[in-house]
């Protein structure tokens, strides 16, 4: 009779949490039979017992009650906590349990049984939907070798770029692929917010033992938006060391934030050491010929949902041209065009592209970067942008850094004070003497003149 509660409580679970849920955190209970109004679980840890009995314990009890069965609350303990007695007369209905509750699930459950994530991963990205172009090359082929599991020479690997240029796609990729190569294997996927709130609800608990085991007994640990823990002490601190200590048993990192370890202000120098031993791959903004090949291949998904929709020429070359600051937004462009052309049953021609992208094409109209200054700067000049950023003042360095700091006055709207902080935490006085200073180049020096108007020719195409 316990099996059938069981199983119809797990039935209903499943419509009100993600299978991802279901699966890091019901499925491992062990129900062990209602006592007294109480309905007994074996958990597999003292911390997911705990997390259990916190985020999903009412909601267990409610199901109880939905299925004709009252119950006052739930209990978990851990499996030492049960006599031998106890558990050799339950050994046999707990494996028929496990066994019930299996058939609920769907089967692409036992896909992620080895995964742990904290953030579900998205079955979109893997390696089959990443297209590939010249300013993610690298960080594709890095991210291949990891997956693949053979010998890797570097660790950690940390990814880095804008929004929207594939961190996350890429890091969800790993995951799957890791997931298929090597069944048995423990992932763990999360971003730095949620490794920050699982350390406070560990220390809140009192259960840093468990929070040490979920995350330094893992095959892969990868973070997202690691400039999070930026200026949080105790984090970095507690991250500090299950880096270490993942590193000294050969489990491999990845990691990823918006920019380079050594730019993020906050970081404690010795985790900038430590991301910086690995290898560090730079997702670059995407060129035209990039956006098109992502454009062209979403074009085809959605055809296959939109069979009647017809596309006119020159819509997906307009659409990589005019959107080229973030690949979601050119994603979700396209979405919009292809939904709005099947509810209106209209053709996808560059007049309708007007009209219901307007908004889109406004807010996409040509803005630049102080990255990106900094990055055209770089190249022109033959130098690296750490180079740009770094204290050093040789004139080699020092003029190309106020000829950066120049066109991020002029052609951004960002104040004085926040050009300082993006070129290594400078003062807003040391911005001020470097505009002035290439405004009087420019009437002398006729080679610094041309730079400038070239660099912003360039930056303005």
């Amino acid at each position: 009779m316990s099996n059938n509660i069981w199983e119809s409580v797990c039935e209903g679970l499943l419509k009100t949490v993600s299978k991802n849920e279901f699966n890091n955190w019901i499925q491992p209970l062990d129900f062990q039979g209602i006592e007294d109004g109480v309905a007994n679980f074996v958990a597999p840890t003292n911390f997911i017992g705990t997390w259990v009995l916190r985020n999903y314990g009412e909601m267990i009890q409610r199901h109880f009650i939905s299925e004709g069965t009252i119950i006052d609350r739930v209990a978990f303990h851990v499996d030492n906590s049960i006599s031998r007695s106890a558990l050799k007369s339950s050994t046999s209905s707990k494996h028929e349990i496990q066994k019930s509750v299996s058939k609920v699930i769907d089967k692409s459950l036992s896909e992620t049984q080895s995964v742990l994530p904290v953030a579900p991963l998205d079955k979109r990205f893997t390696f089959d939907s990443f297209v590939i172009g010249k300013p993610n090359e690298l960080a594709h082929a890095a991210s291949r070798r990891v997956a693949e599991g053979g010998p890797v020479t570097f660790n950690p690997l940390f990814l880095y770029g804008g929004v929207g240029l594939g961190k996350t796609h890429l890091m969800h990729a790993i995951a799957w692929e890791t997931q298929r190569r090597k069944p048995g294997s423990k992932v763990i996927y999360l971003s730095a917010e949620q490794f920050m709130y699982r350390f406070v609800q560990a220390l809140r608990f009192k259960d840093m033992l468990s929070f040490k085991e979920l995350f330094r007994s893992v095959d892969l640990l990868m973070v997202d938006d690691v400039q999070f823990i930026a200026g949080k002490d105790s984090t970095q601190d507690e991250f500090f060391h299950t880096f270490n200590a993942l590193v000294d048993q050969n489990k491999q990192i990845i990691i990823s934030a918006d920019r380079a370890p050594g730019e993020i202000d906050g970081l404690e120098d010795r985790i900038k050491s430590r991301l910086q031993s690995g290898l560090v791959v730079d997702l670059h903004p995407t060129d035209y010929e990039l956006r098109l090949g992502i454009l062209q291949s979403k074009a085809e998904k959605h055809a296959g949902h939109y069979p009647e929709v017809n596309m006119t020429d020159g819509v997906l070359e307009f659409l990589a041209h005019r959107i080229s600051t973030n690949v979601r937004v050119l994603e979700g462009a396209l979405t919009r065009l292809f939904a709005f052309a099947s509810l209106v049953g209209r053709e996808v021609n560059l007049d309708m592209v007007q009209e219901c992208l307007a908004d889109i094409l406004r807010a996409s109209d040509r803005k630049v970067t102080i990255d990106e200054i900094i990055r055209k700067v770089s190249d022109h000049y033959n130098l690296r942008m750490t180079d740009i950023l770094s204290p050093r003042r040789a004139r080699t360095v020092a003029r190309p850094r106020q000829v950066a700091m120049f066109l991020a006055k002029t052609l951004t709207s960002k104040s004085l004070p926040e050009i300082g902080r993006r070129f290594g935490g400078r003062d807003h006085t040391t911005v001020i003497h470097a505009v002035k200073k290439i405004e009087e180049l420019k009437s002398i020096d006729n080679q610094i003149a041309e730079d400038v108007e070239l660099l912003r020719r360039m930056l303005e195409a």
